[in-house]
This record gives C-alpha cells, sequence and structure tokens, in this order.
C-alpha cells in the first residue's frame, strides 16, 4: 500500500489534504511544526475512519534535522506498510507587510520555509521513494496576480514554481512526477486569516462569487497523488474559483 509525505499537515490545507488522501486509500505521514495536537487529531480522525496516519515533528527551515526526519521517516513506514508514494511541499507560513517594511529576518524566514525547505525535504526524501512516486509544491495565485503587502511570499511561491519544472525534468528517470498547485483566496488561517471585509472583496474577485474551502484544493492534489493524474507532469494548476480573470 503507497504512503504519502505532507509537510504542514496539522491545519487548513494540509490537514484537509491529509484527510481526503486517506479516503483514498493512502497512507499518511503527516508534519507538524508546533501543533501536536492538532496533528494528532487529525492522524485519530484517519485512524477512526480506518485509514493509516502517523505524525512527526519537522522545522522546514531547519535543513541540519532533514538527515534525522529521513529517519523517522523511514520508521513510520515500517509501522505503517507500503512504500513512498508521494510528497506534498504544503508547510507555509504568511506575511502582509509592503515591501518598504519587510526586515531581513522576514525575508530570510520566507525564503526559508517557501522555497529552500522545500528544495531540501524533496532531496533528503528522494532516496525514500519509489520509482513512479508523485511530489506536489504548493504555490499561489499570488504568482499570477501581484497583491500588495506580499511580495517576498509570491517571490519565493515563484521560485519553487520554476523549481517545479526542474523537478520534473531531473526526476523524470525515476518516472516521478512533479506538479505545483496554486491555490487562490482559500478559508485558511495563514497569516491570521481573511477578514470579512477583504473576504468579500475577494469573492466579488472571483468568477465563482466565492472563496475557496481547504478541501477543494485536497481533492486537485489527492488527484495528482494517485494514478488519475498520472500523465500530468511539470505543471503549475491554478486552483481558485477563476481569480481575477
Amino acid at each position: 500500500m503507497d504512503t504519502i509525505v505532507i509537510t504542514g499537515g496539522s491545519r487548513g490545507i494540509g490537514a484537509a489534504t491529509a484527510r481526503e488522501c486517506a479516503r483514498r486509500g493512502l497512507g499518511v505521514i503527516l508534519t507538524y511544526k508546533s501543533q501536536q495536537q492538532a496533528a494528532a487529531k487529525v492522524v485519530d480522525a484517519i485512524r477512526d475512519d480506518g485509514g493509516r496516519a502517523a505524525a512527526l515533528p519537522l522545522d522546514v527551515t531547519d535543513v541540519a534535522s532533514f538527515a534525522a526526519f529521513r529517519d523517522a521517516t523511514q520508521q513510520a513506514l515500517n509501522a505503517l506498510g507500503g512504500d513512498l508514494a508521494g510528497l506534498v511541499n504544503n508547510a507555509g507560513q504568511g506575511l502582509f507587510n509592503p515591501i518598504e517594511t519587510v526586515t531581513e529576518a522576514q525575508f530570510d524566514i520566507l525564503m526559508n520555509v517557501h522555497l529552500k525547505g522545500p528544495f531540501f525535504v524533496t532531496q533528503a526524501l528522494l532516496p525514500l521513494m519509489r520509482d513512479g512516486a508523485s511530489i506536489v509544491n504548493l504555490t499561489s495565485a499570488t504568482t499570477r496576480v501581484a497583491t500588495k503587502g506580499v511580495a517576498p511570499y509570491a517571490a519565493f511561491k515563484g521560485g519553487l514554481e520554476v523549481l517545479t519544472r526542474y523537478m520534473a525534468k531531473e526526476f523524470g528517470e525515476r518516472r516521478l512526477r512533479v506538479n505545483a498547485v496554486s491555490p487562490g483566496p482559500i478559508r485558511t488561517d495563514l497569516g491570521g486569516g481573511i477578514a470579512p471585509d477583504f473576504e468579500s472583496l475577494l469573492a466579488s474577485q472571483t468568477a465563482l462569487g466565492r472563496i475557496g474551502e481547504p478541501l477543494e484544493v485536497a481533492r486537485v492534489i489527492a488527484t495528482l497523488l494517485t494514478e488519475d493524474g498520472g500523465w500530468i507532469n511539470g505543471q503549475s494548476i491554478e486552483v481558485g474559483g477563476g481569480y481575477m480573470i
């Protein structure tokens, strides 16, 4: 049986993806940084539904810890059964500041979370992945639509989109598929969540007239991780209900 790793799986899109993938028969190893209780609730919910799940701590900014994380992932795979068939680089952190107020420390943390972390987490887990596995990198519609206050976040998500294509090219010999999923406005608590007035504005800018829910993104990610997405590779798929078209 196949098992996947989802970074930042304790809440939001990551938690919804963990539950949706488990519903489709995949084992799930989700990671958390500080939200251990929230991660445990996701694991318990999956197990209560008859699925296989485990939670591991991971700070995606701490590259030195990734070798130990790989070992812990192998132990979790042994316990859950199955091969490592997928990786979802989802862990994220928001920042809403105009360019002139962004500090170097804020810039660096966003780079480490959204670009450097996914690069080296993927590198660390590659030896465990079976041939034909799937990698999904979470990017953002802010790479297409310039939104004041999210320049560093969007810039690194843009870098991750480029990295996605290079991963797809370089990993092709092992038949590893690599795609990016780019959410539009979604109802999560990233960066403190979306204020009601701002939500109304975003809904008015979306063709379907509302913002999205985490499950709607999770379904697309799960599809890319299974054979249903088996001929999709090197793509960035926006999931935003027609945001700013």
